[in-house]
């Protein structure tokens, strides 16, 4: 942090950490609806994943905070065992991340198949828009994403009454006002999120007409909103189920943080994430987000990119984030008073049609065939037909399909040699998801500069996983403007992997 304050790079972090808040407190917000909970739950990870996440994290860039994609699982556990219960969940989940990042086994999380969690996601992005366009109504969601979807014609011809028609108008201004500034908005003006100009628009158009619509509902003092866990913390933490849902969060959390961090090392050129240490540090603000009965957090690329794009250099930024987070929730719980709640539920409409990314589909599709590409869709199928854990280990079971061809030689042998300032990894045998956190490791602690040779002449297999990992750290180094140049790769070898 002293190196933050210290380096000159303080004013570009100041600004960024404006513009990562303002991105930031509409979605705490809106994923807490979404997760069945308060507003103020999703404001209190908020402000624990950008103070406490941010001074610990591995990743300095990555900004932390309730995510999307944990929404649906926390509606299930809300709805099933009542708010009381995430606490234990999350201080088990927590620890499980902890133990995991000491362990080192961070690396891991990278060899789940980019089509599982790709799905995964997609499959969280159908169950948000399903949910949320009852709320866009001033309704509730059902129990299910299926019950959800078959309830939308209803919810549409049942616009007979006057409240319901001015929550959904209200809706549908935060939705056209977030995607016209997004399209239209001067360059000037480029760094206002369309989230933050969607919600002013809706608040001061109710605010103005006084509209009959539901609002937010938030305490006087954000100090009031934490909820210490009850008695018997312990007994309740030793139960079968919750073991099970915590083992299920905590992957699913850890899987999506680590993703994000690979994908914000490749929008800048700057320090690299420390896996381990961004699955530890993740797994300390889940801990004390269970202590204090808040939502569960992650890695999150929407607000991580934001910071990236304004300039962020450190930390710092992230850090900040959080503390204006805390100033504006203590000082001014007036204003979050008057924000509809189909303002919230029309960014969250948004951001679900955002995380079906039918383009990553369709590269999967032309590049690695059709096997990744069925995953995908089954991943998603499984996870709104039935629920968020199933539709993970279902696209898992799949992706273990690419490995039967190849039982008998699953073996990768790597060899390195350095003459100068010219390093030759030499890959031999079937590189699978089985040996990435490996090869990832041996790849990555190369000096940067000199020239590296790629020499695949004696690689017999080469999954979607492993090639997915490979073309991204030829495209990042490339980028940094140390050349990489491929050796032996032939046909299809050489589509894969450069």
């Amino acid at each position: 942090m002293l190196k933050a304050l210290s380096g000159g790079t303080f004013g570009r972090d100041f600004t960024a950490s404006i513009v990562v808040f303002l991105v930031a407190m509409p979605l705490c917000m809106g994923i807490a609806i979404a997760s069945g909970v308060p507003p103020e739950k999703g404001l209190i990870t908020g402000i624990i994943g950008g103070i406490v996440v941010g001074m610990l994290a591995g990743s300095p860039l990555q900004v932390s905070g309730p995510a999307a994609g944990l929404a649906v699982i926390v509606f299930e556990i809300v709805r099933e065992q009542g708010l009381s219960a995430l606490g234990p969940i999350l201080i088990l989940a927590g620890a499980i991340q902890v133990v995991a990042g000491l362990m080192r086994v961070g690396g891991w999380f990278r060899a789940i198949s980019p089509a599982v969690v790709h799905g995964m996601l997609a499959g969280i992005g159908v169950l948000i828009v399903v949910g949320q366009f009852h709320v866009l109504f001033d309704d509730v969601p059902l129990s299910s994403g299926l019950a959800n979807l078959l309830a939308m014609p209803g919810q549409l011809l049942g616009l007979s009454t006057g409240d319901t028609v001015t929550a959904f108008t209200v809706g549908l201004v935060t939705i056209f006002g977030m995607l016209g500034w997004e399209k239209f908005r001067p360059a000037a003006l480029k760094l206002v999120p369309g989230a933050l100009v969607g919600v002013v628009l809706a608040t001061l158009v109710a605010f103005i007409l006084s509209l009959p619509v539901a609002r937010v509902v938030v305490p006087e003092s954000i100090v009031a909103a934490v909820t210490l866990p009850e008695a018997g913390l312990f007994a309740t933490m030793m139960d079968p189920a919750v073991i099970t849902i915590a083992i299920a969060i905590a992957f699913i959390a850890s899987a999506e943080t680590l993703l994000s961090a690979a994908a914000v090392d490749r929008m800048h050129d700057g320090v690299r994430t420390n896996y381990n240490r961004e699955l530890s540090a993740q797994g300390v603000g889940n801990l004390l987000c269970g202590f204090a009965g808040a939502l569960p957090m992650t890695g999150v690329i929407v607000r991580s990119s934001a910071n990236v794009q304004a300039g962020a250099k450190t930390r710092m930024s992230a850090i900040l984030h959080g503390v204006w987070i805390l100033g504006f929730v203590a000082l001014l719980p007036w204003l979050l008073r008057e924000i509809p709640m189909a303002a919230l539920a029309g960014i969250l409409v948004v951001t679900g049609v955002r995380l079906v990314s039918v383009d990553h589909v369709k590269h999967l599709l032309h590049r690695y065939g059709p096997l990744p590409a069925i995953v995908w869709a089954a991943t998603l199928i499984c996870v709104v037909a039935t629920d968020l854990l199933t539709g993970v280990l279902v696209g898992i079971g799949l992706s273990l399909l690419e490995l039967v061809p190849h039982l008998k030689r699953l073996r990768l042998k790597m060899e390195d040699e350095s003459r100068g300032e010219t390093h030759e990894v030499a890959l031999r045998g079937s590189a699978t998801f089985l040996s990435l956190p490996k090869l990832s490791a041996k790849l990555d602690s190369l000096p940067t500069g000199g020239l590296v040779i790629l020499n695949v002449e004696r690689l017999g297999h080469i999954d979607h996983t492993t090639a997915e990992m490979l073309r991204e750290w030829v495209e990042r180094r490339r980028g940094g403007g140390s050349p990489v140049e491929l050796f032996g790769a032939t046909g299809r070898m050489r589509q894969l992997v450069a």
